[in-house]
């Protein structure tokens, strides 16, 4: 069972429309800031997938380790409400879904605030 679904329909959706805008909180940008740190990273590919139609591809916590600095994880991790080393699986977990949700046509939106 995954982490969204673990946290039960409605709060894995709350989930899904609230992690763009901690994002936004943590990181000037950003989820697009975010996924400029990736791409410039390696993981063109990735997000990529996640922004274009069909399969997501994955994305594993160590390669969000590298691309993450520890004080935007730190601030993640406190706004979210889990500890430090939870962040990396959650947000590997959470993050190509996220994106494919908030760009139904291939375009990331701004965050609702």
């Amino acid at each position: 069972m995954s982490l969204l679904d673990s946290l039960g329909g409605s709060l894995g959706q709350m989930a899904l429309k609230a992690l763009p805008g901690l994002i936004q909180q943590v990181l000037p940008g950003g989820l697009n800031a975010l996924l400029d740190q990736l791409r410039r990273s390696g993981y063109e590919s990735q997000v990529n997938s996640w922004l274009g139609r069909g399969p997501n591809a994955p994305i594993t916590a160590d390669d969000l380790r590298k691309v993450l600095d520890n004080e935007q994880v730190r601030q993640m991790a406190q706004k979210l409400g889990i500890p430090m080393d939870q962040l990396f699986p959650t947000l590997a977990e959470a993050l190509p879904t996220v994106v494919d949700h908030h760009s139904p046509d291939g375009t990331l939106q701004a965050p609702k605030v």
